[in-house]
């Protein structure tokens, strides 16, 4: 079991502790049943981290106002009054460049602690040194309360401006750049920024290139065009829809052009055709909340109802800090009057309703049922309109079945 990423302001790094669970639990661990297990088993981290951690090493209102900053803004308002605009204006480039507030302020410590599953994420306003002590504090708890070991190799403590944590897939880094006003304060500096990392773009495009360049997929030929659009436009969708909380999801770009080229190469190989003819033939406009996009489609027509649609791409890229999963889970339909298994536990018989001590009659096809020469006995005439090769018999009913079987014979 791992639990990783630690990351702050100074950022601790993933914090990744390995436990070898012993019994039942150890065929669990790295199943579909690891993510229940870290939050029952984790439960303990996350009260020691808010209860303890968090109060020790979060103090201050707000940073004291930085000594350098002050002097050069009471200088500034001295050359205005004299009225120097020159000295005014050098002067204020300088304050551009400086922080307005401490950022060693030692009154001022924050602490954060994010956790989703086996994953989770700490990030720490403060020196290198305390850091170093939040680590040793969690690998202590974690050795004598949790009986893990804390990966030194892996846990790391980086500063969040020059290196990113990794957190649900997302590189996380704080933000700086003096250059940039919104209002005439420069909000960006200190605010965290989700990107996409590259190494997820790089493999993402691995499945579809061959000798550096998209190839089209072999095993998707014999399939439909509505398969083949639908198939691509499925994982593209879901990795889009999930990296538009980034803030440079423009980066997808390179992953839409090589599933997009593998898609026509695909289309083209199944039909002996070209990619500019499949483009001409797929490509539509669709409207979007950002206005009309180009996306490729394949419909299959049907009578008397809306066709099927699948598309690929039409998704802008542009950041979206609300963003969620369009694609619902498809809508379950239960047939609860055709389950043998539920039919079963009604403990009716389907010929003539009398109840208890049932058992199940089946027949090789329907078509044996309407064999010529026979004339459809009340049971099979009850199998006929349910399209079910099964009926529930009580036990007379299932011995008249097998007397009044036609020519041709049956099966049990």
């Amino acid at each position: 079991m791992t639990l990783p990423t630690l990351t702050a302001r100074q950022l601790l790094q993933p914090p990744v502790a390995q436990r070898h669970f012993e019994g039942e639990v150890a065929h669990c661990v790295g199943g579909v049943a690891s993510p229940v297990l870290s939050n029952i088993y984790l439960h303990k981290l996350d009260e020691f981290v808010e209860t303890v951690l968090i109060p020790e090493h979060t103090r201050g209102d707000r940073r004291a106002r930085n000594p350098a900053y002050l002097e050069l803004q009471n200088l500034l308002a001295k050359a205005r009054r004299r009225g120097d605009r020159v000295q005014a204006r050098a002067l204020r480039q300088r304050m551009v460049s400086l922080p307005s507030s401490d950022p060693n302020d030692p009154g001022y410590r924050r602490l954060r602690y994010v956790r989703y599953a086996d994953d989770h994420l700490l990030g720490f306003t403060g020196p290198k040194a305390e850091a170093e002590q939040i680590k040793q504090r969690l690998a202590q708890f974690l050795h004598d309360e949790l009986k893990l070991e804390l990966s030194q190799e892996k846990t790391l403590i980086t500063h969040a401006r020059t290196r990113a944590a990794r957190f649900l897939g997302y590189e996380i880094t704080i933000q700086h750049n003096d250059t940039k006003k919104t209002g005439r304060y420069r909000r960006v500096n200190g605010q965290i920024a989700l990107r996409v990392p590259r190494d997820v773009i790089k493999a993402k495009c691995a499945p579809y290139i061959a000798r550096g360049k998209p190839a089209k997929r072999t095993a998707l030929i014999n399939s439909s065009d509505h398969a083949i659009v639908a198939t691509f436009g499925t994982v593209y969708r879901g990795v889009v829809q999930y990296y538009l909380l980034a803030g440079d999801v423009f980066r997808l770009h390179r992953l839409q052009w090589v599933m997009e080229t593998s898609m026509l190469k695909t289309l083209a190989a199944k039909h002996r055709s070209s990619v500019s003819k499949m483009a001409a033939k797929h490509k539509a406009r669709i409207e979007t909340p950002n206005g009309p996009r180009v996306c490729f489609e394949a419909r299959i027509e049907r009578k008397n109802r809306k066709p099927l649609v699948a598309r690929f791409g039409g998704i802008p890229l542009q950041r979206q800090r609300t963003a969620e999963l369009a694609d619902r889970e498809p809508v379950r339909v239960d047939y609860p009057q055709k389950e043998l298994i539920a039919r079963l536990l009604a403990d009716t018989c389907e010929i003539c309703g009398s109840k208890g001590n049932v058992q199940v009659h089946h027949v090789r096809a329907l078509a044996d049922l309407a064999h010529a020469g026979w004339q459809p006995s009340d049971w099979a005439r009850v199998m006929l309109h349910r399209r079910r090769k099964t009926v529930v018999a009580c036990d007379i009913c299932h011995v008249r079945i097998h007397s009044e079987r036609p020519a041709r014979p049956l099966t049990q």
